[in-house]
């Protein structure tokens, strides 16, 4: 058998493409997840989901969210309460490895499941405040003038997030009571209460990393108290977002829309009709000539 000098010829490598990013459809494909609260079903005849679509729907998962953060942090500071319990009985007693085991384990999971649970809802409260604002813009008919990168930032920067996610919910909630936009926006009382609450609990967690790098035993048990108090404003906290959420969600909720009839009264040698009763009330009896006719305009009432 005849070879070529130097040995048989290599067999050819295959010519790997270069990779060209995610793939590209000219139209949004049909298949994908369910429908559910990640996804919304759009509505035949009405063009892309509205942004208070989105957030009713980012709210439909932030609010379950919000509620183990609540359980998870009513665990922590139980574990860490137990915890203080066995640091008091260990100075007089030498303590069991039973009892020691479960408080460690309970400090564990607690700590832990509160940290995933706390990470989880802060990206849906980001995500939920981003259309909750876009929404608030449309209904008062007026531009978001705070962009993506102001909204995301304000939440996660150390010092601004004190101040910058109240204000942001205040302008919502302001939008979303159809209060005039030239008026500067004044929170209510249930947005002032949580506005505290979060620069608090923002102040204690960053006091309690800060006490981590602290030496000694009593400054270890103090630190056992710090997390316990940071565990119960968490919950407390979250308990008060889930209550926030609801009240922007079903500020921003669509007004009742369809055909509506109004009593109209028509007069010989007028032109037009003359609204004569609202929405609801018996036709007068000095008006026989009297018409029901459909409209869609908004009820005021409403």
């Amino acid at each position: 058998m005849a070879t070529t000098p130097g040995g048989p010829a290599a067999e050819p490598t295959a010519r790997r493409d270069r990779y060209a990013g995610p793939p590209r459809y000219r139209a949004v494909p049909r298949w994908g997840l369910p429908v559910g609260p990640w996804r919304i079903a759009p509505v035949p005849g009405e063009g892309p989901l509205r942004p208070v679509d989105r957030a009713r729907a980012l709210a439909a998962q932030l609010v379950p969210v919000l509620w183990v953060v609540v359980v998870v942090s009513g665990v922590a500071a139980v574990a860490e309460v137990w915890r203080y319990v066995l640091l008091l009985f260990s100075r007089s007693d030498a303590l069991s490895p039973e009892a020691v085991g479960v408080s460690d384990a309970l400090v564990w999971f607690g700590g832990w499941s509160s940290v995933v649970a706390t990470i989880a809802a802060g990206v849906l409260m980001i995500s939920w405040s981003l259309w909750t604002y876009r929404a608030a813009a449309d209904r008062a008919g007026t531009r978001a003038w705070r962009s993506r990168r102001w909204v995301v930032a304000g939440w996660v920067v150390p010092g601004w997030n004190l101040v910058a996610p109240g204000s942001l919910l205040a302008e919502t909630e302001h939008a979303a009571l159809d209060l005039p936009p030239e008026r500067r926006p004044s929170p209510s009382r249930e947005l002032l209460v949580w506005w505290a609450l979060w620069a608090a609990c923002v102040v204690l967690g960053a006091v309690v990393l800060v006490w981590r790098f602290r030496t000694g035993t009593q400054a270890l048990a103090d630190g056992v108290v710090l997390h316990a108090w940071a565990d119960v404003l968490a919950a407390v906290t979250a308990w008060r977002t889930i209550r926030v959420v609801r009240l922007l969600t079903a500020l921003l909720a669509t007004r009742p829309q369809g055909p509506r009839q109004l009593l109209v009264s028509a007069t010989a040698g007028t032109a037009g009709a003359e609204p004569a009763v609202p929405v609801g009330a018996a036709a007068p009896q000095a008006a026989p000539t009297a018409a029901r006719v459909p409209t869609t305009a908004a009820d005021p009432a409403n």
